[in-house]
C-alpha cells in the first residue's frame, strides 16, 4: 500500500463534536488513486509507487505519457505523483482509496503549493514592522526596508538578505493534522486545520512516519 495520496483541496467547513467543541476544517476530495508504476530496488535503485489522479485529454497528453497509462490500463491523467511504499503488495491499474488508508482520528501530513502573492514588499514578505512615525521627515519610508548593507567593508550586500521580491508558490508541508471525518460517499476527507494551495489545488495527504 502508497503511504501517501493525491486530493483537491475543495474549501472550508465547521464541525461540531457531541460536546459542541467547534472545529475548522479542510475539505479534501480525495477521488480514487490509480497506480501507474511501482518501482523496485533491482530496477530503480529504490522502491516506491506511483499514482496517478485527474483526468486529462488524450489529445493533451505525450505520445510517451500514452503509453505509460496504457501499460497501467488506464486513462491518461493530469497528475502524478510518488509515495513510499508500505506492507500491502500493489499492481499496475489498482486503485487506493481513502478510506482504505487512512482513518477518522488520524494523524496525518499534508503537502501542497501555496498561493502565489506576487512581488511584494519587506513589510509584507518578511513581517518587517516600517517605520512607526509619518513625522519628522519620514513622508515616504513607513514600509522601506532600511539600510541593507556596509560601507567601504565589505562593499557588498550579504547574500540571504531579507528583500523585497517573489512570494508565495513554495512546496509548504503542514504536520499533524487530525483527520475528523471521511467521507466514503463522496470521496472527501474533512482535516482539522488549514492546508496550503488555492481551492482546486492539488495536495498531498501523507502517512505520519
Amino acid at each position: 500500500m502508497s503511504k501517501g495520496i493525491l486530493g483537491i483541496k475543495v474549501g472550508m467547513t465547521s464541525i461540531f463534536d457531541a460536546s459542541g467543541n467547534h472545529y475548522p476544517c479542510t475539505v479534501i476530495e480525495v477521488e480514487p488513486n490509480v497506480v501507474t508504476q511501482i518501482r523496485t530496488q533491482e530496477k530503480d535503485g529504490y522502491e516506491a509507487v506511483q499514482v496517478a489522479l485527474g483526468e486529462k485529454k488524450e489529445k493533451r497528453t505525450a505520445k510517451s505519457m500514452k503509453g505509460h497509462f496504457q501499460a497501467a490500463g488506464t486513462s491518461p491523467k493530469r497528475h502524478v505523483r510518488e509515495f513510499a511504499l508500505s506492507e500491502r503488495e500493489l499492481s499496475l491499474g489498482d486503485e487506493i482509496r481513502v478510506e482504505e488508508l487512512f482513518s477518522e482520528g488520524e494523524v496525518i501530513n499534508v503537502a501542497g503549493v501555496s498561493k502565489g502573492k506576487g512581488f511584494q514588499g519587506v513589510v509584507k514578505r518578511h513581517k518587517f514592522r516600517g517605520v512607526g512615525d509619518a513625522t519628522h521627515g519620514q513622508h515616504n519610508r513607513q514600509r522601506a526596508p532600511g539600510s541593507i548593507g556596509a560601507g567601504s567593508d565589505p562593499s557588498r550586500v550579504f547574500k540571504g538578505m531579507r528583500m523585497a521580491g517573489r512570494m508565495g508558490t513554495d512546496r509548504v508541508t503542514i504536520k499533524n493534522l487530525q483527520i475528523m471525518r471521511i467521507l466514503p460517499d463522496q470521496n472527501a476527507v474533512l482535516v482539522n486545520g488549514a492546508v496550503p494551495g488555492p481551492k482546486n489545488g492539488l495536495v498531498e495527504l501523507r502517512k505520519k512516519k
